[in-house]
């Protein structure tokens, strides 16, 4: 086998496994390796950069709508956790202790953070006083464990990185309107800057976040047709206000317990991402998140190289000057066709190649990585050229994922029909609910499909339940999910 053939072919096909495929990626792209504590995982610089791209825009979103940044501590009383039982019971299961410490034995145990409501309830409880103090708005870059029992990289770890926005309001209008305004701000973010679409709408009652009035949520399909839940957005009333005593001296000088809000994304979008838009030759990254943008790269004859080498180097200045990250592959001892492989199982949106001809022409060929269509361009208006590439790559990356998604969502009727279709096809299934928990309940039993959300603009409404054949309540996307 040629070394050009090898990194095709070192990838499992995505109908063949695609769970296998997925690893086969993140480890042959470099993003990850596996760290020696079960289910956790190294970044490698190439995945991290990914990360801090998506986190450095949404930091720029959190602030532009009035948010800071802050940071709590890790190491969580376990007295917090008891004063909100709804929440203890949601993550008891998924909690690691500490219960020792400079080699003694602690006087009360000690969570690692798996989501911090307790401790920055706690900390809001002191700060806040008068509603002059609010809103308070809030947010936190921060690590958390939950010990699982089932993970896969980057979607789902012992240990994952992530934002938690956690916000103080005087009235529940207010923290309504918070909350709906951070779950926007995902969805824009996820469609225009991740080129992933998503489905916006309500969690079911039983799916929604431990201790949360109402839990809303963005939820993306994968290539395989399973769910992830790209982001959340919960309303949690005075509930927490109430178990930690927030509370404040409102406009007529009454004490108010204040309405709270959380909101959050992790580095699973991370992991989205790459199953929303890879294909069997690797990774797909959208052009706004890729850590290189444009792998320049000579090729020619050993007589002519001195020569193309100068001027890409010439070029390479150009563009990064512009801004567009852009790389230079000018190695001698494997072929071009070598690179070419390498890059687009890396992923990256644009290919340049510049070869003696193209230098007396004084152009260049640019190359899509997700249509293999090749255009031949002016180096006089290069930067124009590529940064209009760019914008059609992420255009043309979110109308297919669309086109995707609108091909594995189905509509159904019963139960039965359910059972048949997932066991038929990967995708989305649209069905009446009566609300019931039981029947809710017995769809996830029968099918392994749970309540994805209630979406706000659902394709049509239900008009009965899939399960008990009363009345529907709401019209239900279900999916098998990660």
């Amino acid at each position: 086998m040629s070394k050009d053939k090898q990194f095709v072919t070192e990838i499992t096909p995505q109908n063949e496994d695609f769970s296998r495929w997925y690893i086969d990626v993140i480890k042959k792209a470099e993003l990850m390796d596996y760290s020696p504590v079960r289910g956790c995982i190294v970044f490698r610089p190439e995945g991290f950069e990914i990360w801090e791209h998506m986190k450095d825009e949404l930091d720029r979103r959190f602030k532009e709508t009035g948010h800071r940044n802050a940071y709590f501590p890790m190491f969580i009383p376990e007295s917090f956790f008891l004063k909100e039982k709804e929440h203890v019971e949601g993550f008891n299961p998924e909690l690691p202790w500490v219960t020792e410490a400079g080699g003694e034995k602690l006087e009360e145990r000690l969570a690692i953070r798996p989501t911090s409501e307790t401790i920055i309830g706690h900390m809001y409880s002191k700060w806040i006083q008068s509603y002059r103090d609010l809103p308070v708005l809030i947010n936190q870059w921060a690590n958390v464990v939950r010990w699982e029992k089932r993970t896969l990289p980057f979607l789902r770890t012992t240990e994952f990185l992530w934002q938690e926005g956690h916000t103080a309001h005087e009235t529940e209008t207010e923290a309504r309107e918070e909350t709906n305004q951070m779950l926007e701000i995902y969805r824009d973010f996820c469609e225009n800057y991740l080129a992933i679409p998503v489905i916006m709408g309500q969690k079911t009652p039983s799916e929604r976040f431990a201790g949360a009035v109402d839990t809303y949520s963005i939820e993306a399909m994968m290539k395989d047709g399973r769910a992830v839940q790209a982001g959340t957005s919960h309303y949690l009333g005075n509930k927490f206000a109430v178990a930690f005593d927030i509370k404040y001296l409102d406009r007529e000088n009454t004490q108010q317990f204040v309405h709270t809000t959380s909101w959050g994304v992790s580095t699973r979008l991370l992991g989205a991402m790459i199953m929303v838009h890879g294909d069997d030759r690797g990774l797909v990254l959208p052009p706004k998140v890729a850590p290189t943008q444009v792998i320049m790269i000579p090729i020619g004859p050993p007589k002519t190289r001195e020569q193309v080498v100068g001027r890409v180097d010439e070029l390479f200045a150009e563009l990064k000057k512009a801004g567009i990250r852009v790389k230079v592959d000018d190695r001698s001892d494997v072929s071009p066709g070598w690179k070419f492989n390498e890059y687009e199982m890396r992923g990256v949106p644009i290919r340049l190649e510049l070869g003696p001809r193209d230098m007396e022409n004084g152009q260049v060929v640019l190359v899509s990585r997700i249509t293999g269509e090749k255009r031949v361009v002016l180096q006089s208006n290069l930067k124009e050229e590529i940064e209009h590439m760019l914008v059609e790559t992420h255009n043309d990356m979110l109308e297919r994922a669309k086109q995707f998604r609108t091909e594995h969502t189905y509509s159904v009727e019963t139960l039965d029909e359910m059972k048949a279709l997932f066991e038929e096809q990967r995708g989305f299934a649209l069905a009446g609910w009566c609300g019931s928990d039981a029947c809710e309940r017995q769809v996830k039993e029968e099918t392994g499909a749970t309540s994805r959300n209630i979406p706000f603009e659902p394709a049509e409404h239900k008009t009965v339940c899939l399960v008990c054949g009363e009345k529907s309540e709401h019209s239900v996307v279900f999916a098998r999910a990660y």
